[in-house]
C-alpha cells in the first residue's frame, strides 16, 4: 500500500521531491493557461454566454457577473501558480499538496467550455460531475491551508462547478421553461444556500459562501430582467443575502483579529494562515 501510495498523485505527503515541485510547476502553469486561453477564446467570440441566453433557464446566470466572478478567480490562480515559485519551503508545499487537484480540474474546466459551446450538453454535465468529485475530494483532503491557496484552487472552482451542474443541467433538460420544471429549479436553488452554509458553519469557510453569494446574484440578475414576476429571481437574491450576511459573520471577527466565537481548537494569531476558522 505504500508503495501504491508512492505513485498516487493525489495522496497526502509530509514533503516533495525536487522533480515533483518541478512538475507540478510545468503542469500547473501549462494547464491554468490552457484554462484561461479557451475560456477567453470561447467568451470573446461569443459563444459561451450565446449559448446561456439562446438556452434560457431558470438558471441561466447573468454574464457581466459571472464574467467578473472568473476573472478575478483567474487573477488570485495566478498568484497560486507563483507560490510554487517562493522560496519558502512551507509555501512550496502547500502549494504542490493541491497541485494534482487542480492541474485536474483545469483540463476538466477546459474539457466543460468546449462540450458546452459545441454543443453536447450531456457530456458537459459528465465532465462538470467529475470535476466535482475532484472538487469535494480535495476540499476534505486539504482545507486548511492559507487562503491565498484555498480560494483560488478550492473553493472558488468548487462553488462554480456546484452551480454549474445546475445551470448546464437546466439547459440539458427538456422544455426546461416549463411549470414543471420551474418549480423543480425553485426547489433546488436552495440547495445553493445550503452548501454554503454546510461549509460556513462545519469549516468556517468564508470563502465558499461569498463565492456562492456572487454566483447566486449572477443567476438572480439573470432571472429578473429576463421573467419579473417569477419566483426564481426572488428566492436567488434571498439566498444572496442570506450568504454575504453569514459570510461577513465570520469573515469580519477574521479580519479583525477577533475570531473567537467559532474556535475549537488553538487560536490562530495570523489570520493569513488559516483560511478556515477551525484549522
Amino acid at each position: 500500500m505504500a508503495n501504491l501510495n508512492s505513485y498516487n498523485p493525489f495522496s497526502r505527503r509530509e514533503s516533495h521531491s525536487a522533480g515533483a515541485i518541478t512538475t507540478y510547476k510545468v503542469l500547473t502553469l501549462l494547464t491554468w493557461l490552457l484554462s484561461v486561453v479557451v475560456s477567453v477564446w470561447y467568451t470573446v467570440h461569443g459563444h459561451l454566454w450565446g449559448i446561456n441566453y439562446r438556452h434560457r433557464s431558470a438558471f441561466t446566470l447573468n454574464s457581466v457577473i459571472a464574467s467578473i466572478f472568473w476573472i478575478v478567480l483567474f487573477v488570485l490562480q495566478l498568484g497560486y501558480v507563483g507560490h510554487l515559485f517562493s522560496k519558502k519551503t512551507e509555501v512550496v508545499h502547500a502549494a504542490s499538496s493541491v497541485g494534482s487537484h487542480f492541474i485536474v480540474n483545469n483540463l476538466l474546466h477546459a474539457l466543460f467550455v468546449w462540450l458546452f459551446t459545441r454543443p453536447h450538453f450531456h457530456w458537459a454535465e459528465v465532465v462538470l460531475v467529475v470535476n466535482l468529485v475532484n472538487l469535494v475530494s480535495l476540499y476534505f483532503r486539504h482545507n486548511t491551508y492559507p487562503r491565498f491557496i484555498h480560494a483560488p484552487v478550492v473553493s472558488g472552482p468548487l462553488a462554480w462547478t456546484f452551480v454549474a451542474i445546475y445551470w448546464n443541467g437546466a439547459i440539458m433538460v427538456p422544455h426546461q421553461n416549463s411549470l414543471v420544471a420551474r418549480i423543480f429549479a425553485n426547489i433546488f436553488i436552495w440547495s445553493l444556500l445550503a452548501f454554503g452554509l454546510f461549509f460556513l458553519g462545519v469549516y468556517n469557510d468564508y470563502t465558499m459562501s461569498f463565492s456562492l453569494s456572487v454566483l447566486a446574484a449572477a443567476i438572480g440578475v439573470a432571472q429578473f430582467t429576463h421573467h419579473i414576476v417569477a419566483l426564481q429571481w426572488i428566492f436567488a437574491f434571498i439566498i444572496m443575502g442570506i450568504l454575504f450576511l453569514a459570510t461577513l459573520g465570520v469573515a469580519v471577527p477574521v479580519w479583525t483579529g477577533r475570531d473567537i466565537r467559532w474556535r475549537k481548537r488553538t487560536e490562530v494569531t495570523d489570520a493569513e494562515r488559516a483560511p478556515l476558522l477551525n484549522e
